[in-house]
């Protein structure tokens, strides 16, 4: 029917089905079934297909799908969007499943990172390992690094991990750092030393692209076009640096972003050593970069009354300042910009609280309290918050209604935190990694359970059966001979005992 259509009856005149088509495409999706109402000729052209297929795009569904994919594109939205509902209320509700990522028996995790459901972490016996959270079989492959002739000894312990969509890189306590390929297999592709301690790693968020920054050095590792990884850029400094991140650049060059003490540099090969910020005696304690802007946290000290504590927000491409936000007495210890909303930004601070800003306001949209020591990892989206703290505290929050949602809870502090729609990475990295009075050889291992990092992964599916989908209250298996009370792990909150 809707093909013979030639002309569509517009009150006292008739149009082409192409011109009456061009006036739909500015109808939202109430207009349109109300227009579906009116008659035959209207309800054939309100439901064509090229109308609901802009809609699921304009809506953010199936970006990746051409319009012959589907034979129904109004039935394929009105699936996404119930599919987005669910998933809305099982976050609301704590509904979904836990798993938790554990393989070095007896050893302590040291950093870990994630990457659309691909977890990598690094322990102090030097091992790497990576989960695959999106497969139902959690195996944790081993990377393996390189071996040197004199390697006859203990490895060294892991100081960075990083992942991409592509790539994983991992930095050694004794300068080396290597470079494998997801899809190649385990054996690493690139391997570099440094001659001094590596304290910052950044891995490009796309592309292949690896920076480390040692002693007063900052180097960027990429391949050429035949695949072969060089040094591309060499930076030199003159401060230690704390903090580094590496632009989304389209381009393809390397631009990072580096923070040294109370100094912050924009490292282009155009312009090495450009300084973006620097204020004597105002050290940087957080940064986070987007593809033009760059985000940090300045310190101040008790004689600077006039200069508070801030988030200071700076262009990239001319170098101003654009923002100069919050008023706190304590020091902001993680910022969030790459993964917010548009003109949202997401900090945590030392002083417990967790503040959610406009770009476009200087003052917070909320502010949320409930963890006891200062918050170490933060994330948002449109309408939650999700926060870590130092005293191993995960917190889900209603951003718009400004309230605690749940919260589960581990021994150690949260040191990562990343979610997507349906899931949620977090991780518990001990800060002392030679705990007192243990012995990480003996074949008991039990006992040392309390001193080793732990990596959960939650999955809040709309795919997850109602009576499957209730997070554990208690996470002990009761099977051990001897247990001790830091192995019944208790979850929070207590609604289903």
């Amino acid at each position: 029917f809707q093909n013979e259509i030639n002309e569509v009856p517009f009150f006292d005149i008739q149009l082409p089905y192409e011109l009456a088509l061009k006036i739909f495409q500015y109808l939202g999706k109430a207009e349109l079934g109300r227009c579906a109402q009116v008659s035959r000729t209207w309800k054939a052209l309100a439901e064509d297909e090229v109308l609901w297929y802009r809609l699921c795009q304009q809506d953010g569904y199936l970006l990746g799908s051409s319009i012959a994919a589907r034979s129904c594109w109004k039935l394929a939205l009105k699936d996404c969007r119930a599919k987005e509902r669910t998933l809305r209320t099982n976050w609301k509700n704590r509904i979904g499943t836990v798993s938790q990522l554990q393989y070095e028996l007896g050893k302590i995790l040291c950093d870990v990172h994630s990457c659309d459901g691909v977890v990598i972490a690094g322990y102090t016996s030097g091992a790497v390992r990576l989960w695959d959270t999106r497969a139902w079989d959690h195996t944790a492959p081993l990377l393996q690094a390189v071996q040197g002739p004199g390697d006859a000894g203990a490895p060294p312990h892991v100081s960075f991990v990083r992942i991409n969509s592509a790539l994983a890189a991992a930095a050694y306590e004794d300068g080396t750092v290597s470079v494998w390929s997801l899809m190649v297999g385990r054996e690493p592709i690139h391997h570099f030393q440094h001659n001094q301690r590596i304290q910052a790693l950044a891995l490009g968020s796309e592309g292949a692209l690896v920076a480390t920054a040692s002693g007063f050095e900052v180097k960027v590792e990429s391949p050429d076009d035949r695949g072969f990884w060089q040094t591309t850029e060499t930076f030199e400094i003159q401060k230690l640096v704390n903090f580094l991140n590496l632009v989304p650049d389209v381009t393809g060059r390397a631009v990072a972003v580096a923070a040294a003490e109370d100094v912050v540099y924009l490292l282009k090969s155009q312009d090495p050593s450009k300084v973006l910020h620097s204020v004597y005696g105002q050290p940087i304690t957080c940064l986070d970069v987007s593809a033009s802007q760059a985000a940090f946290g300045v310190k101040s000290f008790g004689w600077l009354l006039n200069e508070p504590n801030q988030i200071l927000l700076y262009n990239l491409e001319t170098s101003q300042c654009l923002k100069k936000l919050g008023n706190s007495l304590g020091d902001f210890s993680c910022v969030n910009l790459q993964d917010s909303p548009p003109n949202m930004l997401v900090t945590g601070n030392k002083d417990r609280r967790v503040r959610v800003y406009d770009l476009r306001q200087s003052e917070s949209l909320c502010s949320l309290y409930g963890h006891p020591l200062g918050v170490s990892a933060v994330q948002m989206d449109d309408w939650k918050v999700v926060s870590g703290g130092e005293e191993g505290l995960v917190c889900v929050w209603d951003q718009r209604m400004g309230s605690k949602l749940w919260e589960m809870h581990a021994r150690h502090p949260v040191r990562h935190l990343r979610f997507s729609s349906h899931s949620l990475i977090t991780a518990n990295v001990p800060d002392d990694k030679t705990p007192r009075g243990a012995s990480l050889d003996d074949d008991d291992l039990t006992a040392h359970r309390k001193h080793r990092g732990i990596i959960y992964a939650y999955e809040f599916s709309a795919e997850q059966l109602p009576s499957e989908s209730v997070l554990p209250i208690c996470r002990s298996s009761y099977d051990e001979v001897a247990g001790y009370n830091y192995n019944i792990g208790l979850a929070v909150p207590y609604d289903d005992i």
